[in-house]
């Protein structure tokens, strides 16, 4: 599956964390912005992660699922294109 992952986290170190997390999952295409192409139980490991480490008073982090036709229709303005299913997996 395709996700978009979202974040706003105030906390410097917290949100360092999340970037650091997230690139073992996806590629960064913003600041607070990943692409990731993942199965199922990576995606509930990288939840889980998540959840050890944001404060859910003060965090937000959004997942956004996304088909392949609605991937097919994502644009982009700049040299980051929209990430690629890799051409094979390794297990």
């Amino acid at each position: 599956m395709f996700v978009v992952v979202c974040y706003d986290i105030p906390d410097d170190r917290r949100r360092d964390r999340v970037y650091r997390l997230l690139k073992d999952y996806g590629t960064p295409v913003q600041r607070s912005v990943f692409e990731c192409e993942l199965r199922e139980k990576q995606y509930a490991q990288m939840r889980r992660e998540l959840q050890a480490v944001l404060d859910p008073k003060a965090d937000n982090v959004r997942f956004y699922r996304l088909c392949r036709a609605c991937r097919a229709e994502v644009e982009t303005v700049g040299e980051v294109p929209v990430t690629a299913d890799p051409l094979f997996y390794l297990v």
